[in-house]
């Protein structure tokens, strides 16, 4: 007997479980060297951003805060000092990097989970942070309502994130970075030159910041904003539930 054929919403979703897996199995092998590869690459001016977007979490009501793609646990360790009476969760679908970060943050609870089904109930946070790890999401749209459901009423998201680069001199930087130097500075210092290389297809294939501000705007978020960091090379946008 003929087997009956895939329906293409089964295909696709299959094809974009294989991929979750896949990317979930690489940031596992790069856990190893992904902070000290971040320090290299930035020169350190990613820690400037990260405290500059936990300044922004700091305007959201009282309650526990969320670390989205928390990864190694560099946002909940500044969340942590800075936010020190709050509860911290730091969620990520990589179970390598959140145990070697769990020192950063001793008080954050740690949770693997997929940021497109989050495990928690509606409005459990009062305000969600996510650092460099949206894009890595397949479905953007899936996860930005997950942000919303399970921020309470009044919440904030702040994202910060390496969009896709609109000016010309962004573009310019973007191009030369992802092509070369991630990649070949990548497999240097971890000897995982695709895993680098698909990150840097990450940065060139993402949504613009405006485009993902109108993601946050559909998904249900009002007084969307955001603003370039070193001439748009990352973005910081913020979110809000309504009261």
């Amino acid at each position: 007997m003929q087997s009956a054929p895939i329906p293409e919403q089964k295909r696709r979703d299959s094809h974009e479980k294989e991929h979750g897996d896949a990317v979930r199995v690489m940031f596992d092998r790069i856990a190893p060297t992904y902070d000290a590869l971040n320090r290299v690459m930035s020169l350190g001016v990613d820690v400037r951003w990260r405290k500059r977007a936990v300044r922004e979490l700091e305007s959201a009501p009282p309650g526990p805060i969320l670390d989205l793609c928390a990864g190694t646990l560099d946002l909940s360790k500044l969340v942590s000092e800075r936010m020190p009476d709050r509860e911290l969760t730091a969620a990520d679908f990589s179970a390598e990097m959140l145990e070697l970060g769990r020192n950063k943050a001793p008080r954050a609870r740690r949770v693997v989970c997929d940021a497109m089904e989050l495990p928690f109930p509606d409005g459990s946070f009062a305000g969600i942070i996510a650092g460099f790890g949206i894009r890595n999401v397949s479905k953007t749209e899936l996860c930005a309502k997950e942000a919303r459901r399970v921020l309470k009423k009044g919440g904030l998201f702040v994202t910060l994130e390496f969009f896709k680069p609109e000016s010309l001199r962004a573009k310019a930087f973007h191009g030369v970075y992802a092509r070369a130097v991630l990649p070949t500075v990548g497999a240097a210092i971890s000897g995982e030159r695709s895993a680098y290389a698909y990150l840097a297809e990450s940065m060139q294939g993402f949504l613009t910041r405006r485009a993902y501000e109108d993601v946050l705007r559909n998904a249900g978020f009002t007084n969307v904003r955001g603003y370039d960091l070193l001439l748009g090379i990352a973005s910081i946008v913020i979110a809000e539930v309504a009261p």
